[in-house]
């Protein structure tokens, strides 16, 4: 079932779904942005079986402004659901590094390092421009020459760009986290389909569930040369210094999950504890910031966050 709504009522769905408290199952609602410009949205209401009439008066009851409007039912057609989405998602190709899906695995050129991750329950598919960023300043890195001995990619999603790192510098000790479970579970799925070991040892990767550095195997690692954080812009600002406190000096700095007038802002934050901007990769909306940590020279008062966010386990967007 499909109505218009306005973006505060497509916000608000969320949050009220008390008249569907007897429905079983509870249909699932899709909210998009159809004009932006007259701030026309529309909600998709999937539902198991065809809505009856009281079904269809309560949805519309959490949407004022459809109250006029008529809400248009149809009936979706059996299909493999997972194939048809895989079939969406075109490759990419981002330095040395290849994207793919498994419906598209026949593609993969013959001078990239290919990794397959399918659209599922984690962020970090290759798809969106701040992985395909993160994936650019890491060949970069490599292609300078750089080494690095001690790698972290925290908040990890999918497992991608821990495993692209890897792939770089397959000698070092490298760990994933991430603050949502289902992510962890994810990436060590990820990692049986790329053939990448999963472990404690050199060239295995280390995984755990935490909130930004917050966790003692983090710690134990620390300091890391090589720290990766495709988050959010407001995470990244609240975890600068745990991550200061665990990079190593000299150490690189990966950030991205910011959106371009959210760059100079985050910039300031991690000069102010220690780093210095060597790069910005632009990539539409979305910059990738590529920092050092500076030699300390001197004593001066540590600066040492709690290492984790005020970001709850699966929350990915109220930032």
């Amino acid at each position: 079932m499909t109505l218009p709504c306005t973006r505060h009522e497509a916000e608000r769905l969320d949050e009220d779904l008390s008249a569907f408290v007897e429905l079983d199952p509870l249909p699932v609602l899709v909210t998009s942005e159809i004009d932006e410009a007259r701030d026309a949205w529309r909600v998709d209401a999937y539902f198991e079986s065809a809505p009856d009439a009281a079904t269809i008066a309560s949805l519309v009851a959490l949407i004022p402004s459809a109250n006029a409007a008529h809400a248009q039912v149809e009936r979706i057609a059996d299909e493999d659901w997972v194939t048809v989405s895989q079939q969406g998602i075109e490759p990419v190709r981002a330095g040395r590094f290849f994207v793919h899906t498994g419906t598209n695995a026949d593609r993969i050129p013959d001078d990239a390092t290919a990794f397959r991750i399918d659209a599922g329950l984690a962020f970090g598919t290759g798809t969106h421009e701040t992985t395909a960023g993160c994936l650019a300043a890491l060949d970069r890195l490599k292609r300078s020459g750089r080494r690095y001995d001690a790698i972290a990619d925290i908040g990890t999603g999918t497992g991608l760009l821990a495993f692209a790192a890897l792939s770089l510098w397959p000698r070092a000790y490298a760990l994933a986290s991430d603050i949502d479970p289902v992510s962890i579970d994810v990436t060590r799925e990820n990692a049986a389909f790329n053939g990448v070991a999963v472990g404690h040892g050199t060239g295995a990767l280390t995984l755990v569930v935490a909130s930004g550095t917050d966790h003692p195997e983090i710690a134990a690692r620390a300091p890391y040369d090589l720290l990766i954080a495709n988050i959010l812009a407001g995470p990244l600002i609240e975890l600068a210094p745990a991550f200061a406190a665990v990079s190593a000096p000299g150490g690189t700095l990966i950030l991205a999950g910011l959106l371009d007038h959210q760059a100079r802002r985050v910039a300031a934050t991690y000069r102010r504890h220690g780093y210095r901007l060597d790069r910005q990769i632009d990539n539409g909306a979305w910059p990738t910031l590529m920092l050092t940590m500076r030699q300390r020279l001197g004593w001066r008062r540590p600066s040492r966050g709690s290492g984790g966010t005020t970001q709850p386990p699966g929350d990915f967007g109220t930032w």
